[in-house]
């Protein structure tokens, strides 16, 4: 009798707590991934065999990636995400992860100037219809936190954009995907991020009333478009 073959395997790099794959790991659980998450930034956790997993998913996180003399976890994992790229293995970032994939690009990542936080239209480029990005549609309102931002590594293409951030998506051919904004987020998941970032939220006189009802508003629809959307990813990607 044949054994049953070992479930396919994605990896989570994980920055802070209550930043989550979502939606994303909503579907990978469902289309039968074995989710293990790793904190790179603990002095116990060591990155090896980046081809190993069937997936990697960055996620996002409070820091900058320019911040290697505070935070000494950052060159490896820049290493780890190249090495992983340099394999055309699929890969994901998100926020931060997508700002780590452009440094292992050899792209620029540094402070745009302002925080670009709650939620604002996402403007598709040309390009960017042309993927899957289409299925999140053009214009419509993404929850966006964010204070860097990054250049289009060479050769690359810009996927999206909003009224003050230009840059915010890119992929590098079918398995790698590099997004600024955050799609994955669940509606039911969001007071977590209010909590988590409470101070931020308060020395910036962000009212998170206001975040909230945004998201009752607009996060049942992105999660219904983020489905589709990370689907589509995946199937071109060759893992479902």
């Amino acid at each position: 009798m044949t054994s049953p073959s070992a479930p396919r395997t994605a990896l989570i790099l994980s920055h802070i707590s209550f930043e989550d794959p979502g939606t994303l790991g909503d579907l990978l659980i469902e289309q039968g991934f074995h989710l293990r998450t790793l904190e790179p930034a603990l002095p116990s956790v060591r990155l090896h065999s980046p081809g190993e997993p069937d997936l990697v998913v960055v996620l996002g996180g409070p820091i900058g990636v320019y911040e290697e003399d505070r935070y000494p976890h950052i060159p490896e994992e820049i290493s780890f995400i190249g090495e992983r790229l340099s394999l055309r293995k699929p890969i994901v970032g998100i926020c931060l992860g997508a700002q780590l994939m452009a440094r292992a690009l050899g792209a620029r990542v540094f402070p745009s100037g302002i925080r670009e936080i709650g939620w604002k239209p996402l403007e598709l480029t040309a390009d960017g219809r042309k993927t899957p990005l289409s299925l999140l549609g053009t214009g419509n309102p993404m929850l966006h936190w964010h204070g860097d931002t990054f250049d289009i590594p060479e050769g690359l293409t810009n996927l999206a954009r909003t009224d003050a951030v230009p840059n915010q998506a890119f992929m590098v051919g079918h398995y790698g995907l590099a997004l600024q904004f955050h799609p994955e987020i669940r509606t039911d998941d969001f007071e977590r991020w209010l909590l988590g970032h409470a101070f931020e939220l308060a020395t910036r006189k962000i009212d998170p009333s206001l975040l909230r009802r945004q998201t009752q508003i607009y996060g049942p629809e992105l999660e219904s478009r983020a489905g589709a959307f990370f689907s589509r990813w995946l199937s071109e990607a060759g893992l479902i």
